[in-house]
């Protein structure tokens, strides 16, 4: 008998998770699982978070969604990482204050770290992000990160998207179906439960009681099975992310021609921080901030300052939201993904990579043998693990400001509000760099050059003094921040715009035979 998967639940968690775990779990073959989603027409998609992690590449490619088509179906750009303005220091100080987080690490002909040499000062006056790659530069001039040549996903510079992201929904949902997901539209009234706690069936108004061996729960923050029926506590993470609250606009391009940025704009603001993403044919801007530091309205003229006199008479729409996460997410048949999972806040975009990350374990964890326990220990301290450590990364990036201006950025710096295993970290690297050693590569989403990037973005000093003198390669490093120079400027030269990419994908396809 076949294995039957219950998605309750729609979005872009619900039907990434159905598309994906169709092809993983061979939907189309008799041997594969059945899997059935269930979503209401009552409850909107909340359609937020316009902004991806580079792993969406491979998850989409796995769900069969062509690059050109999600470019013109869901308005989607190209984004090679992040942009931070005023993060460091109190706008109006006089302080150049902005660095970027790419996708891209460093990568040169030598393979010489070159880090250490730029802490010691080889590398010449640029920040950090500017010597290492040459992606900063190539997005600062609203590059593409490939050709219109190469193949979907593949570019000579890491990137994910931009999108929109109702828009993008539905064409999972479209792709889910071509991959054998049976779809129900129903409302979802009652979830019953076994003598033993277990998920038993979830009744519908139309469909009566639907049941399954594995259960998902994709139903958002109300998170109505894994919670409200099976009452699998949250965890709050207010005590070290304080942002609770966001409110978004969309503004139009002045001009239609007006150039697409090639990195979310995040620019801290007196309680919080405004994102900023282009997508084909307008920018999604809003404004993510903390109830306890600020009132609405406050946050409100934050918002419209920064949209300026376009975004006079803009609709803003507001949202509440809970730092935090579930330390068990597979508990008996039932397992949550998205925001019945967990959320902190858009800050690095960790909202959809999480249920990417989900989708996975599902697939690889998949109780084939009906192994429900021994799958639930191994996903709830990954996912969990996973959590604390982006949860640290998030922190970091305001735990080390040197903004004291108002109370927002006081808390945020003091050692209270700060987790003992980020101070752990920012200890170790007093006098030793981010590396490998601190990283685990089966748990952090982030790696060593993310942490690097934002570490020295925000200014932190790592005394090499006392091993300065062990580093013999400084001609050789010299060389490699030369080619990093040079990469930069060929990048510049050869690599199409971000709008001119994008206006390429709306009629032919990507790759060498589509561009000949």
């Amino acid at each position: 008998m076949r294995k039957r998967v219950l998605i309750v639940g729609g979005g872009t968690a619900g039907w990434l998770t159905a598309g994906y775990l169709a092809k993983r779990l061979s939907t189309d073959l008799p041997g594969g699982a059945e899997i059935t989603l269930v979503e209401s027409r009552e409850i909107g998609v909340l359609g937020v978070g316009e902004g991806t992690f580079p792993t969406i590449r491979r998850t989409l490619a796995t769900i069969g969604i062509d690059e050109a088509e999600l470019v013109r179906r869901c308005g989607a750009t190209f984004k090679q990482g992040a942009k931070f303005v005023n993060w460091r220091h109190t706008p109006g100080d006089g302080a150049t204050d902005h660095y970027s987080h790419p996708f891209q690490g460093a990568d040169t002909k030598t393979g010489l770290e070159l880090l250490p040499y730029w802490l010691i000062g080889v590398g010449g006056s640029e920040n950090w992000d500017e010597v290492a790659t040459p992606q900063k530069k190539a997005s600062d001039a609203h590059r593409a990160p490939k050709l219109a040549s190469h193949a979907d996903y593949v570019g000579p510079l890491n990137y994910a998207f931009h999108f929109d992201a109702i828009a993008l929904a539905g064409l999972l949902r479209e792709h889910g179906v071509a991959n054998g997901v049976r779809h129900l539209t129903d409302t979802v009234t009652e979830v019953t439960l076994a003598a033993d706690g277990a998920i038993a069936g979830v009744r519908t108004q139309a469909n009566g009681v639907l049941d399954a061996d594995l259960y998902i729960d994709c139903t958002g923050f109300r998170a109505e099975l894994i919670g409200k029926a099976m009452g699998i506590p949250f965890r709050s993470c207010r005590d070290v992310l304080f942002c609770n609250r966001a409110m978004a606009a969309q503004l139009p391009y002045a001009a239609s021609g007006d150039p697409i940025a090639s990195y979310t704009i995040s620019t801290a603001q007196k309680a919080g921080w405004t994102w900023d993403i282009g997508l084909d044919r307008r920018r999604g801007i809003g404004h993510v901030y903390s109830s306890d530091h600020t009132d609405d309205e406050a946050a409100e003229r934050a918002l419209r300052t920064y949209l300026g006199p376009a975004g006079v008479g803009a609709e803003v729409r507001h949202f509440r939201f809970e730092a935090g996460y579930r330390e068990i997410n597979w508990h008996k048949n039932c397992v949550a993904v998205g925001l019945s999972s967990g959320f902190f806040e858009p800050l690095e975009a960790t909202g959809i990579v999480f249920s990417e990350v989900a989708a996975g374990l599902i697939a690889n964890l998949f109780p084939w043998g009906g192994d429900y326990e021994t799958s639930a220990r191994q996903f709830n301290l990954n996912l969990r693990r996973r959590y604390e450590r982006a949860r640290d990364f998030i922190k970091l990036h305001y735990c080390i400001s040197e903004r004291r201006d108002t109370a927002f950025w006081q808390d945020n710096v003091a050692t209270s509000s700060i987790p003992d295993s980020l101070l752990e970290m920012l200890d170790r690297w007093r006098h030793r760099w981010p590396s490998e050693l601190d990283i685990d590569s089966q748990i952090d989403i982030f790696t060593e050059p993310s942490w690097q990037y934002v570490l020295y973005g925000m200014g932190w000093r790592t005394d090499l003094t006392a091993k300065a003198g062990t580093f013999r390669y400084h001609d050789d490093a010299r060389r490699a921040f030369a080619e990093v120079r040079q990469q930069a400027q060929f990048a510049i030269r050869n690599l199409p715009s971000n709008r001119d990419l994008v206006e390429y994908a709306q009629t032919r396809r990507f790759g060498a035979k589509a561009a000949a």
